[in-house]
């Protein structure tokens, strides 16, 4: 499971570092008339990208998050007020961390005027 986690989190990587790269060419064309179209291209990929791993950051923090409680209310079921009081705590810290990748990626579409 580690290793399939760290495979997809390295294709991810490559894409992120490879395909500024590849839409560089097609917005050299635009960029040498002033549009600045490059640039709006990389904010869009770089909010997508990082909505993207946040999302699938928080999927996975929150789908071992909630194993391991199940894990613990099983083996001693008279803790499982403390458990789920933790539990939902927890769930709510990891995905104020997906909430706060999505408002930098929209502040970069807004900054860029994307959609805005």
């Amino acid at each position: 499971m580690k290793r399939n986690i760290s495979v997809i989190l390295l294709v991810l990587a490559f894409v992120g570092v490879l395909a500024p790269l590849a839409l560089a060419e097609e917005a050299a064309a635009p960029a040498a008339a002033g549009t600045g179209s490059d640039v709006r291209a990389t904010a869009a990929l770089g909010a997508a990208l990082a909505i993207g791993i946040a999302a699938l950051g928080a999927g996975i923090g929150q789908g071992i998050g909630l194993g391991k409680a199940c894990e613990g209310v099983a083996r001693n079921p008279g803790a499982s007020g403390k458990v789920t009081t933790t539990l939902i705590i927890g769930l709510a810290m990891i995905e104020s961390l997906a909430i706060y990748a999505l408002l930098v990626s929209l502040g970069l579409l807004i900054n860029q005027k994307i959609f805005f």
